[in-house]
């Protein structure tokens, strides 16, 4: 896997920064999105630009290549499911509370009508 979805000498190099770092940005990019009644293609704006953030950090910190279209590609894939899961898990909720009396949960991800 070193070399196709990570660069770093170690893989957990790749969970620190990508994982748990920049996903736990993304999911509250997601948040955010979600609670500003924002749409999913401002939410992929954002994740393009977090994944450039992500990058950087690979680069600043672990001496990474900054440009490389095959690793931001796959640090900008896995960031975008983190904001995904995060904007439907938000926007589940707001839909929930908000509209109690159209809506109800059908699990973290999604409502249905009542």
């Amino acid at each position: 896997m070193q070399g196709i979805l990570y660069e770093e000498a170690s893989v957990w190099q790749f969970l620190f920064i990508t994982c748990i770092l920049g996903g736990w940005t993304a999911w509250r990019t997601g948040k955010s999105v979600a609670d500003n009644w924002q749409t999913v293609p401002r939410l992929l704006t954002y994740v393009a630009l977090l994944g450039l953030a992500i990058r950087f950090v690979h680069h600043a910190l672990f001496g990474g290549t900054m440009f490389s279209l095959q690793y931001y590609v796959v640090d900008t894939v896995v960031l975008l499911l983190f904001a995904t899961a995060g904007f439907r898990y938000y926007r589940t909720r707001q839909m929930a509370n908000m509209y109690y009396w159209l809506y109800e949960k059908a699990s973290p991800f999604s409502w249905r009508a009542k």
